[in-house]
């Protein structure tokens, strides 16, 4: 799941918005992703993971993770590296 510059390829890097808290320990299980713990207006603990994924393949494998430990996904969202020229 580690990111790689294939070809010039940059990956994207993914924010996966989980409700509550994820115990950091088990961030080994997301190769590169950041977790960070946040709360919402009605302070409610949001987990974030962030980072680099380098194909959908990749990101079906954290979100499966996610699946396996019994967690709610509230939301996906993916940010292209700008290129320049």
């Amino acid at each position: 799941m580690g990111a790689q510059i294939n070809n010039g390829h940059i990956p994207p890097t993914y924010l996966i918005e989980i409700d509550g808290l994820l115990d950091p320990r088990w961030s080994y299980r997301f190769g590169d992703m950041q977790c960070d713990t946040r709360y919402d207006v009605d302070g409610r603990a949001l987990t974030i993971l962030s980072g680099p994924v380098v194909d959908q393949a990749a990101l079906r494998g954290i979100l499966t993770q996610l699946w396996d430990l019994n967690l709610t996904v509230l939301a996906v969202h993916c940010h292209e590296p700008e290129l320049h020229s």
